[in-house]
This record gives structure tokens, C-alpha cells and sequence, in this order.
């Protein structure tokens, strides 16, 4: 049985959710969290992972184009050691560098749920030869 995998595009006011599972390989946005407490981040969160039952969760983690890292990269860090800690499921991370630049969007258009597809993509294309 193919297992569900939840990607997430961490961020200070949204946190883009997609899915995905470990059969196909393809990922597809799934929604977005839009709220700034994390009492209420986590709730939604928590209401998505009661429903889908994810078997792994996979965090984009930002950096500089050169690979350092910068304040968001903590941040991101940290979400993951809270989901994996509240949801007790393993978390991965994977590099998002440009994961929103290559997603053509329309001025105001909230591409977070887009975003993940992209990192959770990333996270299936690496581990299909594994």
C-alpha cells in the first residue's frame, strides 16, 4: 500500500500543504494554512493529517542562491522540529531554493499550496532511484 506523503512551503503568514504518495510519485497542492498563531497553524495542520494520515512530512528549507542560509532557513527548521514533535512523524527536509520563482503566477495569486507541490516533487524525484 502506497503511503501518503504531505510536503509544506513554511512561511511567516502562509504555510502552502501538498500531497502525494509514494506509488505515483506526484505531488499536488493541497492548501493552505493562513493564519500567523501557531495554536491555529497546528490545528489546521493537525486537522489535514487526521483526515489524509500522512506517513512522512517534508519541509522546504530556504536558503540564499549560494546555498547559505539566512533567517527563514532557521524558521523552517524550527516548524519541522514542531510538526515532528506534535505529530510525532518523520520529517525531511529538501532544499526550496526557487521552488516559488518557477511557478508562474498572477499578481495577488497565492501560490503557497503550488510551492509545496514543487518540494514535495523534489523530495519524490530524489528518492525514486532509491
Amino acid at each position: 500500500m502506497p503511503d501518503i506523503v504531505f510536503g509544506f512551503d513554511f512561511g511567516v503568514k502562509r504555510i502552502g500543504i501538498a500531497m502525494g504518495n509514494t506509488l505515483t510519485g506526484q505531488a499536488q497542492p493541497l492548501s493552505i494554512v493562513d493564519a500567523i498563531d501557531n495554536a491555529t497553524r497546528f490545528k489546521l495542520i493537525g486537522a489535514l493529517i487526521d483526515e489524509w494520515r500522512p506517513a512522512r512530512l517534508v519541509v522546504g528549507e530556504p536558503r540564499h542562491p549560494d546555498g547559505a542560509e539566512h533567517d527563514m532557513t532557521l524558521r523552517a527548521r524550527r516548524f519541522a522540529n514542531q510538526l515532528h514533535g506534535r505529530f510525532n512523524l518523520p520529517v525531511e527536509l529538501v532544499d526550496e531554493r526557487y521552488s516559488s520563482v518557477v511557478i508562474p503566477a498572477k499578481r495577488g495569486e497565492r501560490i503557497d499550496a503550488k510551492a509545496a507541490a514543487i518540494i514535495l516533487q523534489q523530495y519524490f524525484d530524489d528518492h525514486a532511484n532509491n
